[in-house]
């Protein structure tokens, strides 16, 4: 599972004194156990784990934004030492040329058709907030 490669490489970095990236896969690790206490029921599945690392992608690069416009450049380049750490065990994301000509060969473009259509086929390959402004300019 891929929560089981995350937490090998969560005790390389602590080994390698990697403190960056330690805190962002002690971080996932976290969530992780959060979703398996949830109550939610069932097992958390890989699909589960791709959702967190990705959300957490997007809030390390807000957070490094937030610290650049502020001219914090340390707290900038730790943030983004984070976001690669995490991105070493997202899968490749469809582009948005693969994205656009899979609309294109979709019977139904409305919007919620096409939602449907990636979240059911793929799920955690794909940004859906890009899918949408697709699906809009489509």
């Amino acid at each position: 599972m891929l929560i089981d490669e995350i937490k090998k490489a969560n005790m390389q970095a602590m080994k390698d004194h990697d403190a960056d990236k330690r805190a962002a896969y002690s971080m996932v690790i976290s969530r992780y156990q959060g979703l398996l206490t949830s109550g939610k029921g069932g097992e958390v599945k890989d699909e589960d784990v791709i959702a967190i690392l990705m959300k957490f992608s997007k809030e390390l690069e807000e957070e490094a934004k937030g610290y650049l416009d502020a001219g914090r450049q340390e707290s900038y380049e730790a943030t983004l030492a984070q976001k690669e750490a995490v991105a070493l065990f997202l899968p490749k994301l469809l582009s948005e040329e693969e994205i656009k000509q899979i609309i294109a060969g979709l019977e139904d473009k409305s919007i919620p058709a096409v939602m449907k259509y990636f979240k059911a086929n793929y799920a955690g390959k794909v940004d859906m907030s890009l899918v949408s402004k697709l699906a809009r300019d489509a």
